[in-house]
């Protein structure tokens, strides 16, 4: 999560303004995406050729003139309450690059409306639907378009309970997961406030509420380590007495939900289901972010060279080719300087990296640090 964001910003996208576009669907087409990723992809390529459109209109330029612009694309599987939930999160340039006599210039596009969402919202949909029922996936019926698939798979089954949030395994399969409510933050639906900048349409929502600033670096990213995040937060997950494993929201619903419990064989189908398809890439890049677009090398930085970075240089954000060291990332992330006395404030230098389990427990004993919880032993084996 924080490599993904310090490569990003530091390799791959240029200063400039950008915008995150978040498009979800509906819960057939979520269940056709889990199963078969390739149909996604194919959906992607409209959805990226529609923003590009949209994007290249208000910035006043066009692409037979030479204008382009980039687009970094995170699929995501996961809802808030560890439901499967395949969504798109396209963090796109608010703007175009134009390229005209050897010189590089950025329009701006045009400040974004309400309707301008259902604009652009309007044509995905009918695209959308025709490039499945082309495909012989989805049958346009009138009313209520359904797929024409076999979905009989266990892994379909666990993602279509996953999808609709009910319990998968176990005696109580079939049932609604069960929720904790706090009546105190119900929110009654006449006094909910809708989301800004948010179109919705035949179950399709499209939200580009979240924008960044040429000049906001650390904010980008910060978008983009938490488009990469993994499900869930452990220190929000907590077993009970009885063994339930309970999930607190990161905010509550507008029901008052605020936390989900799962029994354990239930949750471990949860996880299951939420497992990504092999051989599919979760985080792409289109337009001039590609990896072979012939412009690219004229705006994307250039990651430094290995002999340019220094030994101690632990928080470079340009090296691209190699991983953040621990330190590296406590630092970037948490600005947590590893290096400094706590004390004086003078540089620290690591004199040695200890892994060794038995080794850091002996140390810890030995100054009296040693407050951590001991593990627990492996569960028992279960008897009929």
């Amino acid at each position: 999560m924080a490599e993904s964001g310090a490569h990003l910003v530091g390799n791959v996208l240029p200063k400039a303004p950008y915008r995150q576009w978040v498009l979800s669907f509906p819960w057939p087409l979520r269940m056709l995406f889990a199963a078969q990723p390739q149909w996604l992809s194919r959906v992607l390529g409209v959805v990226i050729r529609a923003l590009s459109t949209a994007l290249l209109k208000r910035a006043g330029v066009r692409h037979c003139n030479g204008a382009r612009t980039g687009m970094v694309t995170f699929i995501q599987r996961f809802g808030s309450k560890l439901n499967l939930n395949v969504h798109l999160h396209v963090l796109a340039l608010d703007g175009a690059y134009s390229f005209k006599h050897g010189k590089v210039c950025f329009p701006r596009a045009e400040a974004l409306r309400p309707e301008t969402l259902n604009t652009l919202l309007t044509p995905i949909i009918p695209r959308v639907t025709r490039t499945l029922v082309r495909a012989g996936v989805r049958v346009a019926e009138a009313g209520q378009p359904y797929l024409d698939l076999e979905m009989d798979s266990p892994y379909e089954q666990l993602a279509g309970a996953a999808i609709r949030s009910v319990i998968a395994a176990g005696p109580r399969a079939g049932r609604a997961t069960m929720r904790l409510h706090d009546p105190l933050l119900a929110v009654e639906p006449s006094g909910a406030t809708a989301k800004p900048l948010t179109g919705a349409g035949d179950g399709f929502s499209l939200n580009c509420a979240v924008a960044c600033e040429a000049h906001e670096r650390a904010k980008l990213e910060r978008v983009c380590r938490y488009r990469a995040r993994g499900p869930i937060a452990q220190e929000r997950l907590s077993i009970e007495g009885d063994g339930w494993v309970v999930l607190e929201l990161k905010r509550a619903f507008s029901d008052g939900t605020t936390h989900v419990l799962f029994e354990p064989q239930d949750f471990i189908a949860r996880w299951a289901a939420l497992v990504p398809r092999p051989k599919a890439h979760w985080v792409r890049d289109h337009g001039l972010f590609a990896p072979n677009a012939r412009e690219r090398a004229d705006i994307v930085a250039r990651p430094k060279v290995a002999s340019q970075v220094s030994a101690n240089d632990e928080c470079v954000s340009h090296v691209g080719r190699t991983p953040l060291s621990s330190m590296a990332r406590l630092k970037r992330v948490f600005a947590i300087d590893m290096k400094q006395c706590p004390h004086c404030g003078g540089e620290l230098q690591v004199i040695a990296v200890m892994t060794e389990p038995g080794v850091i427990s002996r140390i810890l004993e030995h100054t009296a640090l040693q407050g951590l919880v001991q593990p627990r032993a492996p569960p028992l084996a279960l008897t009929n």
